[in-house]
């Protein structure tokens, strides 16, 4: 179960289909930031040595799948870009209350969420993108990204009683479905 509170509008794919080198790019772009927080959230909790091995291991796989990414990337002739980021990730940051262990915990379920998100996304795209090799390597993504979000809501559960994970991450989980709707024109891989 991803713990999302509402799937993708219909809407998306084909509109990712007909922008497909640009979701591509953010995509190469949420790969290295999945990466990034993993090894942020290491060195910020240098403490919680439960969190050291799961998320180094989870970074390292971020970053291959940046670079699986890359490749796509380069078959198509697409150049990696800088792109100006939807308003998706910085609505969940918002949400993370800033004091802890809430902050981590926040974090972690917030990270769980967009790790559901791509699942579900990438499962539209192995279903949805004319290119047999994209779509192989979306299908190829989807036990990872699930996976990942357990490993996050498994991390969570470490700070806290099941039940108050639960509740957080229904309360973030509506949050993150009308961050959804906040992209305005452009289509990202979380819009």
């Amino acid at each position: 179960m991803l713990s999302l509170a509402r799937v993708t509008d219909s809407a998306w794919l084909p509109q990712a289909v007909e922008r497909l080198d640009e979701i591509l790019v953010d995509h190469a772009h949420c790969e290295k930031k999945a990466a990034g927080m993993a090894v942020q959230l290491i060195f910020r909790y240098t403490q919680h040595s439960f969190l050291h091995e799961p998320l180094s291991r989870l970074a390292r796989e971020e970053l291959a799948h940046f670079e699986q990414v890359l490749e796509h990337l380069r078959r198509r002739g697409v150049e990696f870009r800088a792109l100006r980021p939807g308003p998706y990730a910085g609505r969940l940051k918002q949400a993370v209350r800033g004091t802890e262990p809430e902050r981590l915990l926040d974090t972690l379920l917030c990270s769980a969420l967009i790790e559901a998100r791509s699942c579900e996304r990438f499962g539209l795209l192995a279903e949805g993108v004319p290119d047999p090799k994209l779509a192989a390597f979306y299908q190829s993504l989807l036990a990872s990204e699930a996976r990942h979000h357990r490993i996050y809501v498994d991390l969570a559960k470490r700070l806290a009683p099941d039940a108050r994970v639960r509740a957080r991450l229904d309360e973030l989980a509506a949050i993150e479905a009308s961050a959804l709707s906040e992209s305005g024109e452009r289509v990202r891989m979380h819009s």
